[in-house]
């Protein structure tokens, strides 16, 4: 299988985002898609993504709509904070 590299950078907020708990888990996927896991419940929320500046636009797959901001490198979105996976906020549960 071939990988085309010719594509853009993917944006910097691509990857895997988490709550401090890590129950809710929030991926930015390259393909401006999003897949969020909660607890052993996986893909509960899939949709699309679309980034303004530090500021997401959600639609999810069933046509609800979100939003969230990034600053200061953490993921507010409505009412969640998330930190990237290897964040070390993340991990000792801010």
């Amino acid at each position: 299988m071939t990988t085309n590299n010719t594509s853009p950078d993917p944006h910097p907020y691509v990857g895997m985002w988490v709550t401090a708990d890590g129950f809710i888990r929030q991926e930015l996927l390259p393909d401006h898609r999003y897949d969020e896991a909660r607890g052993n419940r996986r893909s509960a929320y899939t949709g699309s993504y679309t980034v303004t500046g530090n500021h997401i636009d959600y639609v999810d797959d069933t046509g609800f709509t979100a939003t969230g901001d990034v600053r200061d490198g953490v993921l507010h979105h409505e009412h969640l904070v998330l930190y990237r996976e290897d964040d070390e906020h993340a991990r000792r549960g801010a």
